[in-house]
């Protein structure tokens, strides 16, 4: 073996360890003892090895049991989270992947006046940070009423994405015109030809988009704490936050927390040991980093 490519396999192993640390050391806080965390802080190993954070995380252990292994007896609520969760980004998932793939199907294949001017105010929309419109959607859904409901946290952003608009677009520039125009010879429509050629030619960037648009609504955090504040409608993210803040504040619960956060990411752990060679493919289809 070539002296290159040992340095190229030690690169590599380095850059696997440090990624895997993060979440070995979260299993380890997770599988200890918190009153006993701190006799032992450089363990790499469970310290007091016991599954009294999961109890407590699930909502399994009685108050008594979590107060003695530190804890406060406070639960994450995960079965209504994770209803929550599923509901939120499934929603948006569906939304913005339909509503994206109409918008792009009418720019790359329809022709009509004022097409690419259009499209190039649509683009100016990716300059504009998303930060920027959090504050008007959150005044547009107050005065709309539909604060702590799914339709507040879903409808700001489930009828227009630039990017997705413009990713779509693009793939369905480079298809082929020929079965589209035997098909409006045959005569259909143009929205028969959407439904029944055009999207069901681009299923690989539609399937990539919605992959991508389901992980990072799950991961959201900011917005769905911005309108909601009930728990029938919270996800995952902000019950982990209220779970934190149950926490003593003198000695903090970090064995729960590990134990919630894990629970809080199986869900996408699976994503991606299901679908992790799409996930991978995608991210270098998308271009994204």
């Amino acid at each position: 073996m070539s002296a290159g490519r040992i340095l190229a396999w030690a690169y590599v192993v380095v850059i696997l360890l440090i990624t895997i640390f993060p979440f070995y050391w979260m299993l380890r806080t997770a599988l200890s003892n918190n009153y006993s965390l701190s006799t032992d802080p450089s363990s790499f190993f469970p310290v007091d090895f016991t599954f009294g954070a999961f109890k407590r995380a699930l909502g399994l252990a009685s108050p008594a049991e979590a107060a003695a292994q530190g804890g406060s007896g406070a639960s994450l609520g995960l079965t209504l989270a994770l209803r929550n969760s599923i509901i939120y980004a499934a929603l948006l998932t569906v939304c913005t992947v339909f509503f994206s793939a109409i918008a792009a199907y009418a720019f790359a294949r329809l022709h009509w006046r004022g097409r690419n001017t259009v499209f190039s105010i649509l683009l100016t929309a990716l300059m504009v940070p998303q930060v920027l419109t959090l504050l008007p959607n959150f005044v547009l859904v107050k005065d709309l009423g539909l604060l702590n409901t799914f339709a507040g946290l879903v409808l700001p952003n489930a009828f227009f994405s630039a990017f997705n608009i413009f990713f779509l677009r693009q793939f369905m520039l480079g298809l082929s015109t020929e079965i589209e125009e035997a098909a409006i010879i045959d005569g259909a429509g143009p929205l028969r030809v959407c439904f029944r050629i055009v999207l069901p030619m681009c299923s690989a960037p539609i399937a990539t988009l919605a992959l991508l648009t389901f992980i990072n609504t799950w991961n959201d955090y900011f917005w769905p704490l911005l309108v909601s504040s009930d728990t029938s409608t919270s996800p995952l993210t902000l019950a982990l936050a209220v779970f934190k803040q149950s926490s003593p504040q003198e000695a903090l619960d970090w064995s729960g927390l590990m134990a919630a956060t894990i629970i809080a990411a199986l869900p996408m752990l699976l994503v991606f040991m299901v679908f992790g060679r799409r996930i991978v493919n995608s991210i270098g289809f998308t271009g994204l980093k």
